[in-house]
């Protein structure tokens, strides 16, 4: 049987601790595969709606979202792992077949991911927590292998 072989892995991230251990262990894939890391950052249902209002401070948004990816980049640093990232709405009032768990699929096409990490976030009821959400999706639909933390 020929190796796996993994050359993208994508860990979708809300900012929360469990995204942020996803992350970890996406790096360790990526680091034992010689594999590039795309962090995508879903943004949660609440601030996509406030940003398409213009109630938000976007500068705030993107500020928390640059914070948050250079505490993923550091570790990636620390691992040796080539890293990117990009930033998607988690939902769109105007799209109901715009969710996260579409979200993260659809970005795993556009980023030709082989691999994908995602956080299994309790689902409490906290409109935050948007992976949560999603990760159940993810693990029913995607083409990818799929490791859920």
């Amino acid at each position: 049987m020929p190796p796996v072989e993994i050359d993208r892995v994508l860990a979708p991230l809300d900012g929360s601790e469990e995204s942020l251990t996803a992350a970890e262990y996406a790096l360790a894939i990526a680091d034992r595969y010689d594999a590039d890391l795309h962090a995508l950052h879903v943004l949660a249902e609440s601030v996509a709606r406030d940003i398409r209002a213009g109630d938000a401070d976007e500068t705030a948004v993107a500020e928390n979202t640059e914070e948050f990816m250079t505490a993923v980049r550091d570790l990636a640093g620390d691992h040796d792992v080539p890293f990117s990232y990009s930033e998607a709405y988690g939902f769109l009032p105007d799209r109901l077949s715009h969710h996260p768990g579409s979200v993260i699929l659809d970005a795993a096409d556009e980023v030709a991911a082989d691999f994908l990490v995602v956080p299994r976030e309790p689902v409490s009821g906290d409109p935050e927590e948007v992976l949560g959400k999603a990760a159940e999706y993810v693990l029913m639909y995607a083409s990818q292998p799929v490791l859920s933390v």
